[in-house]
């Protein structure tokens, strides 16, 4: 991982670390409550991986089986579990989705003509770096040999493929000097929908990498974003989290945290087996709040 990106996710941690915490209590016991019970039913002699492990706000790692690893591109992750749990776990510094790296070199390459170095125009620049997008195919390779080598027998995922798009931005963001995004959201914004393709093939390939992994999977991760004050709960369960949601007064704006990626039927089939399903609203900030979806998934016995 290169140097900047580490610098990158290291302050995006921060900055989650930073906010005001007072409201997500709730939020707090459900996904602590979910992924301990993933932590406990597996075979306690088995290794056990976490994804997204983070600072260890969200993850009970004293319910975690002795040869459990964390995994957690961010380099003081490790560090934050260890003050908050008193135990220092085997950990993988690596990014999941194989291709952070590679978005952000071919956003420089959009940004700098490589032979003088200086800066594209910003339309030039958001122009070349549209058409390069759907040539990036991210492969986390690092997550498939860590699997292979290790065989682990519950795999869970924390809050964590919810903000691949979100790093994604970040990434052009900084590269660019700035949002480069058109401020009209009624206008079209190719370079924007061309980074939610990339989102959408990099949460498919750590799916496909999952799925075929022989574990039991616990994921947790962002549904949508919802913005807005107005009043907010959950209808009868649908399996379309826009009919699940349900929303009085003013007027919400939400928006898909997994660029249109339903894990459930993705990963459902192929000797696996839903068991347990769950969404919950989790109000991280003013104004914004989250649909949390959780899904454990079993392997067919």
């Amino acid at each position: 991982m290169s140097k900047p990106l580490s610098k990158l996710l290291r302050r995006e941690q921060f900055a989650f670390l930073a906010r005001d915490r007072s409201a997500w209590g709730d939020h707090l016991d459900t996904v602590r409550a979910f992924l301990g019970e993933g932590l406990q039913s597996t075979d306690p002699t088995q290794p056990v991986l976490i994804l997204g492990a983070g600072s260890g706000l969200e993850v009970p790692w004293a319910l975690a089986p002795p040869d459990t690893t964390g995994w957690d591109g961010d380099p003081w992750s490790r560090m934050w579990t260890a003050a908050r749990h008193y135990r220092w776990p085997p950990w993988v510094f690596e990014d999941l989705t194989g291709g952070m790296s590679e978005l952000e070199a071919t956003a420089r390459r959009a940004v700098r003509e490589p032979w003088s170095g200086h800066r594209r125009a910003l339309d030039a620049a958001k122009t070349r770096l549209t058409g390069l997008l759907p040539s990036l195919v991210p492969d986390p390779n690092a997550l498939r040999a860590w699997i292979g080598a290790h065989r682990p027998r519950t795999i869970l995922v924390a809050n964590v493929m919810g903000q691949f798009g979100v790093m994604a931005e970040k990434i052009v963001e900084t590269v660019f000097g700035g949002p480069p995004w058109d401020p009209d959201p009624e206008r079209e914004e190719p370079l924007a929908e061309a980074l939610a393709a990339w989102t959408a093939r990099a949460i498919k390939a750590v799916l496909r990498v999952l799925c075929e992994s022989g574990a039991d999977l616990w994921l947790v991760h962002d549904r949508a974003v919802v913005f807005g004050g107005g009043a907010l709960d959950l209808g009868p369960w649908e399996d379309d989290w826009t009919r699940h949601l349900r929303a009085e007064g003013s007027s919400l704006e939400a928006s898909d945290a997994l660029a249109g990626v339903d894990p459930s039927s993705f990963l459902l089939g192929n000797e696996l087996n839903l068991i347990e399903r769950d969404r919950w609203i989790w109000p991280v900030a003013p104004g914004q709040r989250h649909l949390i979806e959780a899904l454990a998934i079993r392997r067919k016995v």
